[in-house]
């Protein structure tokens, strides 16, 4: 990890509070941030803004779903960033014939040697672990995905007639096949809004595929080696909460959420017949905390308008659901909230 001089230490902008934020940390953070990616790049060719993404996800303490065709490199992506975590790391391969116990864990009727008498005993599942990869998490039935629910918004299990919390931080990372795929089983919308972001993993150009078949037709792999502690981890998830955003921001936040939504007032009238259900305030919660992520990544101690520009559509596509008129014209979710961000101002 590089060390920080003190003419690299970003300059604060006029209304940031320094005491809140010290620069020290916020070095400290950014330095974290260019060894994750050096440890991911050992393993992983391109995708840099699919790092970028899981990154601000773990700075913001948000949980990520991964999408994209099989054979993209998101399920090595997640293990090799948990791989450079003194963290422990956990893993899932979700399939049709998996229950809710599975996920969650399960209570076991066990003889006592001593006594003799039958007790239950609650065995934990894999969900009990801090970075938990979700792998096709949409080939497993919503009954089985809904058994995360409760884990990724309240940090804690009910099973066996008591409450258990995770241990901090506790996050999920997922990946999801496209649903056009045979054997697959849509999100529900109460699922997909629990996660902070979605992160669209496309093909890579003709360089780093080149890269890639290179690197993963020798003999030899890269090791990777753990450079963020769980302490680590917390301070910096800490930081991101401290850093301040200018109220005319917050303003900017809340209503680019809020032009996802037919029936508001601030959704563009030409948008409205597009659009289905937008998404709801904890979005708002997301864009801000991403943009927050954002700037720690790049050594500042304050929010920018494009920092939200940035966010938009991680934070929004996800949650925005096209009416059937935008899907019989070729208009994905996606394209749905650059068309938001286009039409809606800054406040």
């Amino acid at each position: 990890m590089t060390a920080t001089t003190p003419h690299d230490a970003p300059a604060v902008a006029e209304d940031a509070t320094p005491h809140a934020t010290p620069l020290a940390t916020v070095a400290f953070a950014r330095d974290v941030a260019v060894a994750l990616r050096a440890q991911v790049a050992q393993r992983v060719v391109g995708q840099h803004e699919a790092v970028e993404l899981l990154l601000v996800a773990l700075f913001s303490n948000g949980h990520a779903l991964s999408i994209g065709v099989p054979g993209l490199a998101k399920t090595l992506l997640i293990s090799t960033l948990a791989e450079a975590m003194q963290l422990d790391f956990g893993r899932i391969q979700f399939t049709p014939d998996m229950m809710p116990g599975d996920v969650t864990g399960t209570e076991v009727l066990e003889e006592e040697r001593a006594t003799g008498r039958r007790v239950y005993r609650f065995v934990e599942g894999p969900v009990f672990t801090q970075i938990l990869l979700a792998d096709e998490l949409n080939r497993t039935p919503p009954k089985t995905q809904a058994a995360l629910l409760q884990a990724m918004q309240e940090r804690q299990v009910s099973a066996g007639g008591m409450t258990r919390p995770l241990a901090a931080p506790f996050l999920v990372l997922a990946t999801q096949n496209p649903i056009e795929q045979h054997g697959t089983y849509p999100l529900p919308e109460a699922q997909l809004d629990r996660f902070m972001l979605a992160i669209h993993v496309d093909y890579p150009d003709f360089d780093d595929e080149l890269e890639i078949v290179r690197r993963t037709t020798g003999g030899h792999t890269a090791p990777v080696r753990p450079v963020l502690t769980q302490d680590d981890v917390l301070r910096i998830q800490a930081l991101v909460r401290e850093i301040p955003v200018a109220d005319h921001l917050l303003r900017t936040a809340v209503t680019l959420v809020r032009a996802t939504r037919p029936g508001d007032p601030a959704c563009a009238e030409a948008l409205r017949p597009l659009i289905a259900h937008g998404a709801s305030p904890r979005a708002s919660q997301a864009l801000i905390l991403g943009a927050k992520a954002l700037a720690v990544l790049d050594g500042r101690v304050t929010v920018r308008a494009d920092d939200l520009a940035r966010m938009a559509v991680p934070v929004l596509a996800h949650r925005v659901v096209p009416s059937f008129r935008a899907e019989s014209e070729g208009l994905s979710a996606r394209d749905l909230v650059a068309r938001v961000v286009q039409a809606t101002p800054p406040t």
